[in-house]
């Protein structure tokens, strides 16, 4: 058992990146002219982005800014799952933005059941929101990274712990 190799599969992102990105966002739509007098609300929960502006044009402006500026910072688009726009008070727009971290228990049998059927040898082992993945080589490891990493998941796939 000390000769095996192993890393974990998590979904996570970088808070504190988020975080700038969110406020160089909210700088770019004050210093930009079409978005100047929109009165643009960005506010950030634990969970969840909340835009509020005047028009839907403004709202897909704002979007895209934000979007641009976590691509710049090495964020998955992957974490922004958009929900309906919504009118707001006073004839403006909202949109609430859902941040996703984390497998999901089917997520998780899912990459579980691809690697296996890929490759027998390698052991999966499901422990809360990652996936541990075990193997006697480590050449079998980045086999495994690389056939998740050329699968399109609807999340953002991390390895960490690679040891």
């Amino acid at each position: 058992m000390a000769g095996d190799s192993s890393f974990d599969i998590v979904s996570q992102f970088d808070e504190q990146e988020l975080l700038n990105a969110i406020d160089q966002t909210r700088r770019d739509v004050q210093n930009r002219f079409d978005l100047k007098d929109t009165k643009t609300d960005i506010v950030q929960a634990k969970d969840t982005i909340t835009i509020t502006t005047d028009s839907e044009i403004s709202l897909k402006s704002v979007r895209d800014i934000l979007e641009s500026k976590a691509i710049r910072r090495k964020l998955s688009l992957k974490i922004f799952k958009p929900g309906k726009e919504e009118s707001a008070a006073g004839g403006r727009v909202r949109q609430v933005i859902e941040l996703q971290q984390g497998i999901t228990q089917e997520q998780a049998k899912e990459i579980s059941k691809l690697i296996r059927d890929a490759h027998p040898k390698i052991r999966t082992q499901i422990q809360g929101d990652a996936v541990r993945v075990t193997a006697k080589s480590r050449d079998e490891l980045q086999a495994v990274i690389s056939l998740l990493r050329q699968t399109d998941y609807p999340i953002p796939l991390d390895f960490i712990n690679y040891r």
